[in-house]
């Protein structure tokens, strides 16, 4: 059976307002969870070790987030979006309280995934719900209302994030999901009503499989190259060529298929290839400043889990603020010129971001931040309402599917990538120390915890003082990539036609 919600059924006036308030206590699961963890990773590290391995972290998440994304879109259209939302929202809570209860840093990477895999239910079904229920005029001003969620996400999760680290234990920043899914569970359950209506429909398992296991062996490969293995070790050629593999029978498969789990026409469509782009570059852009400005914040900067927590917050502090406005801007001047001012001022706060140095204040980390979030607002937004509005009722969860996939895929690809740049920048100086120091420097990359929450004498050593140096190195490596991926989503945008108009289909 398929559902038959349209967003007349969803959609009346009386009905609409509890809905969003639902799904913004839906997104908020996803949001808090993505910005509470990037505070507490060096207390994290300093209580399971493993900070080469931090990066698993992050990827590890958004990679099930990602590869689950085209699935759930094809169930839902099987038994509606009311049941695959609460199965993400149980999935992401059974997923916290393990992370909560964690032993090692293997443990709790292995349930962070379990964590992705629900969030990777939650967070595009939220969307296609606002894209049914709301027309193009209205979508800016709504997607600033569910932009707000991430904006007051990461003032109160880094805050939260800072505060259990620094007084109570890592382990809260999970447990605290749990209320929250648990009432965003109950508004659903209470106010959001849809028609299922009887069809057949048949799920694409083998195109399915092969879309996570390709997609998984080209991360691993891009995370663990150049750490766990060299470059051009047998290791890391079997698992990339492996992965191709994988990804190429995957696309023969879905050519095929009666009804592909990832449709291949959504890679065919400018406007589509377009905001795909963007949305890679936007998932990027995210995971590299949520993991490293606060690592570069206390570990180069010396300051506490709670101040790093505020520098963060206002990179999503500046994005509601920006989307909500950028409704006015494309109504007037269209998407994707819209999205290029905004490309345009993340280009901008990349450079600052570039320009950060030890000497460097913290507002200042702040304001770098907040200018890549205004960016990311006027940017993101417009190429998410553009894609929608260029399908019907009957394909907009796919492309809207599609898009989070592409940002989650950017996301974790984006974590491999800028964890291998940095362990790498850290290895090299580790590897070529002063005289002064040679033999007195860990042989691993642990070696880092040193700086992250040293207080007093330890922290001004000689020793310490050095590795403090590399950190910044390495982290002004990872800005600097950030730069590149900012002037890339310049050119995605440039695919775009300036003017839009519903797609047609053979």
């Amino acid at each position: 059976m398929t559902t038959t919600a349209t967003s007349k059924s969803v959609g009346l006036r009386s009905e609409r307002g509890p809905v969003l308030a639902a799904v913004m206590l839906c997104t908020g699961l996803v949001a808090l969870d993505s910005t509470i963890i990037a505070t507490a990773v060096p207390s994290v590290v300093t209580d399971l070790g493993g900070f080469s391995q931090f990066p698993w972290l992050f990827s590890i998440y958004l990679l099930t987030q990602a590869v689950t994304v085209p699935l759930y879109g094809k169930l839902a259209d099987l038994f509606g979006r009311k049941p695959v939302m609460f199965f993400g929202i149980a999935v992401f809570l059974l997923g916290s309280v393990l992370c909560g209860l964690a032993w090692s840093m293997p443990a709790l990477i292995v349930f962070r995934a379990l964590q992705g895999i629900g969030a990777g239910a939650v967070q595009p079904m939220s969307i296609t719900i606002i894209g049914d229920m709301y027309s193009v005029e209205e979508r800016a001003r709504v997607q600033g209302y569910v932009a707000s969620v991430w904006g007051i996400s990461a003032v109160v999760g880094p805050a939260l994030g800072g505060l259990f680290s620094d007084f109570l234990t890592w382990r809260w920043i999970f447990f605290i999901n749990v209320p929250l899914g648990a009432l965003a569970a109950w508004v659903l359950a209470r106010r959001f009503k849809e028609k299922v209506g009887q069809s057949t429909h048949k799920i694409d398992y083998l195109g399915a499989a092969l879309l996570v296991s390709g997609s998984s062996l080209l991360i691993l490969g891009l995370l663990e190259g150049g750490v766990a293995w060299d470059w051009l070790s047998a290791p890391s050629l079997l698992i990339f060529a492996a992965g191709l593999v994988l990804v190429t029978a995957f696309v023969q498969v879905e050519r095929r298929a009666t009804e592909p789990i990832l449709p291949l026409w959504v890679f065919r469509r400018r406007v589509l290839v377009g905001g795909n782009l963007v949305a890679l570059s936007v998932g990027a852009l995210m995971i590299g400043l949520s993991s490293y400005v606060p690592t570069y914040t206390e570990g180069v900067l010396g300051t506490g889990a709670l101040l790093a927590g505020f520098a963060l917050a206002a990179l999503t502090v500046g994005w509601p603020l920006a989307a909500t406005l950028s409704g006015r801007i494309y109504m007037r001047i269209g998407f994707r010129d819209t999205a290029l001012i905004g490309s345009g001022v993340v280009v901008a706060g990349a450079v600052l971001c570039t320009l950060l140095t030890e000497r460097a204040l913290v507002w200042q980390v702040a304001a770098a931040c907040f200018v890549v979030g205004v960016g990311l607002g006027l940017s993101s937004s417009p190429t998410m309402v553009a894609i929608q509005s260029v399908v019907g009722w009957d394909r907009r969860g796919v492309v809207t599917a599609t898009n989070m996939f592409c940002r989650s895929l950017g996301s974790a690809v984006g974590a491999a990538v800028m964890g291998a740049i940095s362990n790498a920048t850290l290895s090299d100086r580790f590897l070529h120390p002063p005289a002064a120091l040679a033999g007195k420097l860990p042989s691993s990359l642990d070696a880092t915890s040193l700086v992250l929450g040293t207080q007093g004498s330890a922290a001004q050593s000689p020793t310490a003082a050095y590795i403090r140096r590399a950190l910044s190195d390495a982290t002004h490596h990872v800005f600097l990539s950030l730069l590149v991926v900012a002037a890339l989503a310049v050119v995605a945008l440039l695919l775009m036609p300036r003017r839009t108009e519903e797609l047609t289909f053979d």
